[in-house]
């Protein structure tokens, strides 16, 4: 039962970070991407590239997480790994940018990290 859990946690947190990705990279000086982020229009415009790039490290975290789902490629120890890198991004980004990516990112990995070891 625990494995299947810690699974679906982890898939979900994979899926968040292909969302941030897909927010970042194309939909960042989009209506979307400025209503998520509470930008404006100029300072995402002046933004964009920075926030691809962003975006295409939460991909790296997303496929990180997907990997360690394939029960071949290592299991808890990636998982582990990439909930981890999650978690200080998470940290590090509720620290020096919104408080609210403790709630959409840190809390989140903190929950699949004590999944995993519980399981």
């Amino acid at each position: 039962m625990m494995p299947a859990v810690e699974n679906i946690v982890i898939g979900i947190i994979a899926a968040l970070h292909i969302g941030i990705l897909i927010l970042e990279m194309f939909f960042w000086d989009k209506p979307a991407g400025l209503r998520v982020f509470g930008l404006t229009q100029e300072f995402a415009t002046a933004s964009r590239v920075l926030a691809a790039n962003q975006g295409l490290y939460n991909g790296f975290l997303a496929a990180g997480l997907i990997w360690g789902l394939v029960p071949a490629a290592g299991g808890a120890n990636v998982k582990v790994f990439f909930l981890t890198c999650v978690l200080i991004a998470g940290l590090y980004g509720a620290a020096t940018a919104s408080r609210k990516i403790l709630f959409i990112q840190a809390v989140p990995a903190a929950i699949g990290l004590l999944i995993v070891f519980l399981s």
